[in-house]
């Protein structure tokens, strides 16, 4: 008996075709995401030894901690901007290599001036490496499909904190005291290497356009271009200055500064909360930490595929905050209990990611062309201002009180404040349902 087979739908050669265009480009570029952030956050770890053997306090390691947003901040548009110009293939590869190299480069800190000059460093060269994937995204995937291709690139928050609070832990304990060196230095230079590799890797894999992809069939490529040209937009700018002038870019940056508010809590100290609770040991605290991650990582996925599923964007990212602000209170509240504490972080980590895949649905719905390249990382930019102002202030309330409750409150009320402007803050024209994606 044979069994009958029938011809693949449009629908179905469509799917196929975007699942191609993902497995080329989302995990390359979730790998590189994975060690930016590592990059970013490995100060967390290399705290617990980094701060005693330099003689730094809090306040220090908090200043040094938020300095790498100012140099993000003030380069991050600059950037995007000749991303737009050269394309993504020639800029991310420049971000990576650079960013590497004065990553590793931290191994050398021996005072407080070295160790701002060289965060400022890092947050200027590493400025412009997410909202250029995020822009590169919307250069091949239509708006009712990026909810789970962005919950997939922001899943990399997830994938550092699951795979990094083990390996850096693992790095400080197991390392230390070779070649006379600390386990805080071996930590910057292992884990700032991959980022140049990959920034080669970047350069031979990216195309800048659909049209520059010669693993693509003509048809292919008119296909994917005409799904492009024919999704919505509500009055979507063209210009940087059209967009500067529209409230809604302004009030999209003040969200993303409390999402960002939100997710910059808890990677420059949950390491230090779970110690706190009761946990000495570096290697165990790095493998208690992969558990918030584990739970963001897993549930933005269902939360992005759900959104993508109904075509809803509002109340999920809505939901998503506040779950951010149930966490951080229960996180303050519950301090010193570390099985309570990491249930809260695990929520608030899960709220706080998740809402972020979400959130960059949205800016492309009015902003498009060089708009969208220096749109988005203007919202980017106003975003890590949440990472100076965080870890500074949660540091400097905790030389004062000696707790980081008051702190985490604070955050608590930031991701309040998201959800509210996510709900009623932005017109209505913007959330407008998608068709459903099954």
């Amino acid at each position: 008996m044979t069994t009958a087979t029938y011809p693949a739908t449009a629908s179905d050669l469509e799917s196929r075709l975007y699942s191609r265009i993902t497995w080329r480009f989302v995990p390359l570029l979730m790998i590189c995401f994975v060690f930016a952030y590592l990059d970013r956050v490995n100060i967390s770890f290399a705290k617990l030894q980094m701060q005693s053997d330099l003689g730094f306090s809090d306040a220090v390691y908090g200043l040094g901690a938020s300095i790498f947003f100012v140099g993000y901040f003030l380069f991050e548009v600059p950037s995007n901007m000749i991303l737009h110009k050269v394309g993504p293939k020639r800029w991310i590869a420049r971000i990576m290599v650079t960013w590497g190299i004065a990553s590793a480069a931290m191994m050398f800190v021996s005072s407080e001036t070295s160790f701002y000059v060289l965060r400022f460093l890092i947050g200027s060269l590493e400025a412009g490496f997410v909202p250029g994937a995020l822009y590169f995204f919307t250069n091949w995937f239509p708006s009712v499909r990026r909810g789970r291709i962005n919950s997939l690139f922001m899943a990399a928050i997830a994938v550092c904190g699951i795979i990094g609070g083990p390996i850096s832990g693992g790095i400080m304990k197991f390392t230390h005291g070779v070649s006379a060196l600390h386990g805080w230095q071996w930590l910057f230079l292992l884990e700032g290497i991959p980022s140049i590799v990959l920034g080669v890797v970047c350069y031979l894999v990216i195309d800048d356009r659909i049209q520059d992809a010669r693993w693509l069939k003509p048809e292919e490529k008119q296909l994917l271009e005409e799904r492009i040209a024919a999704e919505p937009r509500s009055e979507a700018a063209h210009s940087f200055g059209a967009a500067l002038k529209q409230p809604t870019t302004i009030v999209m940056s003040l969200i993303y500064l409390m999402l960002a508010s939100g997710i910059y809590g808890l990677v420059f100290w949950m390491p230090q909360l779970i110690k706190s609770a009761g946990t000495d040991d570096t290697f165990i605290i790095g493998l208690i930490s992969m558990v918030p991650y584990l739970c963001a990582g897993l549930g933005m996925i269902v939360i992005g595929r759900n959104s993508d599923r109904t075509g809803e964007r509002r109340w999920h990212l809505a939901a998503c905050a506040l779950m951010g602000a149930i966490g951080y209170a229960a996180s303050a509240w519950f301090g010193s209990n570390t099985l309570v504490l990491v249930v809260a972080l695990s929520a608030a980590a899960t709220g706080i990611i998740a809402g972020i895949g979400l959130f960059w649905i949205l800016p492309p719905r009015v902003l498009s062309g060089a708009a969208a390249a220096a749109g988005i990382a203007l919202i980017n930019s106003v975003g890590q201002l949440g990472g100076i102002i965080t870890p500074y202030m949660v540091g400097k309330i905790r030389d004062l009180t000696g707790s980081a409750a008051i702190g985490l409150y604070v955050v608590a009320l930031e991701c309040l404040l998201g959800a509210a402007l996510l709900l009623w803050g932005l017109p209505r024209r913007i959330y407008f349902r998608e068709p459903a994606q099954q």
